[in-house]
């Protein structure tokens, strides 16, 4: 109900439920210490706000299925030979597991998770930035991380962060941690951002990849009643972003049939844009025919309908 709302209420909670308030707000104050949400006065809020960010132990929990279709996703993008930038992030760490796989490959990163789950990769150099290690996030920051990516140039990034928006893009809580992560932006060619619906509609303090620079970006399918999502991912698509939707079901099949392989991609699903030429929203999962069924038609229309 939070991510849904933003924001709910004890005795709205406690209807829904059918207990005590006393009982919802015990259960609240747990689900405060283990970072899914915040108490307010009377009810609770989504964690972060423009300031708060969650560390690596309640991020890992969130959203856990959805990290694993998107780095699925995201890794199919990657070509052998190529050379990539990944950020610090939970789903980055996701991705860095599969692109463990891609032979010939160079990681450039400033995560330590990343580097962590490509070190017995035997066919993937990983180049690893200076800088100050953040704790909370396992990440190197600072002006030693900064001037180490000065020079560099390689075909993509693969960035995450705390919320993503149409107007502002892609941002984060911590200085630091935007700091780097515009120096690595700043080193590609192009910029994928990584981000499951939780995280669509959020604003937080610091911008890291503006709008107009994203290139591409790898989510999951909002649930229906998740209009804020929904509103966002066309909006982002009517900006020209490419849309990848992650574990979407498509004509012969299934959202669950992606773990563990690599997902085939697929022709791409006009959106008008306004004023413009056509943004491309795309899904992704095994598509027999170049063509998007009648079904998948019938997805995009109520997802932009929502």
């Amino acid at each position: 109900m939070v991510r849904a709302n933003g924001a709910v209420s004890l005795r709205e909670l406690a209807r829904v439920v059918q207990t005590s308030e006393v009982t919802v707000r015990r259960d609240v104050r747990a689900l405060e210490a283990e970072g899914l949400l915040d108490r307010r006065h009377g009810g609770a809020v989504l964690p972060g706000g423009f300031t708060r960010e969650s560390g690596f132990p309640q991020k890992s929990h969130l959203a856990t299925a959805e990290k694993t279709a998107i780095a699925d996703v995201a890794a199919g993008l990657v070509e052998e030979g190529e050379a990539v930038v990944v950020g610090a992030g939970t789903t980055t760490q996701e991705l860095a597991r599969r692109l463990a796989r891609v032979p010939g490959l160079t990681v450039v990163t400033n995560s330590l998770l990343v580097a962590q789950a490509l070190a017995h990769a035997n066919r993937v150099e990983v180049v690893m930035t200076g800088g100050t290690l953040r704790g909370s996030n396992y990440a190197l920051v600072g002006s030693g991380a900064e001037q180490s990516l000065q020079g560099l140039r390689v075909s993509r990034a693969f960035l995450s962060g705390s919320g993503l928006t149409a107007e502002r893009g892609l941002s984060t809580s911590n200085m630091l941690s935007a700091s780097v992560d515009r120096a690595l932006v700043q080193a590609a060619a192009e910029v994928v951002v990584l981000a499951d619906h939780t995280k669509l509609g959020t604003d937080t303090m610091f911008q890291t990849v503006p709008t107009d620079v994203m290139t591409r970006l790898v989510t999951d399918e909002p649930p229906p009643h998740d209009d804020r999502a929904a509103t966002e991912l066309q909006a982002l698509a009517d900006q020209g972003v490419q849309i990848t939707i992650a574990g979407a079901v498509a004509p012969g099949g299934n959202a669950d049939g992606m773990a563990g392989r690599r997902p085939r991609r697929e022709s791409p699903l006009p959106v008008q844009r306004r004023g413009g030429p056509t943004a491309q929203l795309r899904s992704a999962g095994p598509l027999p025919d170049p063509q998007p069924g009648e079904r998948e038609r019938a997805r995009v229309a109520d997802m932009r309908r929502r």
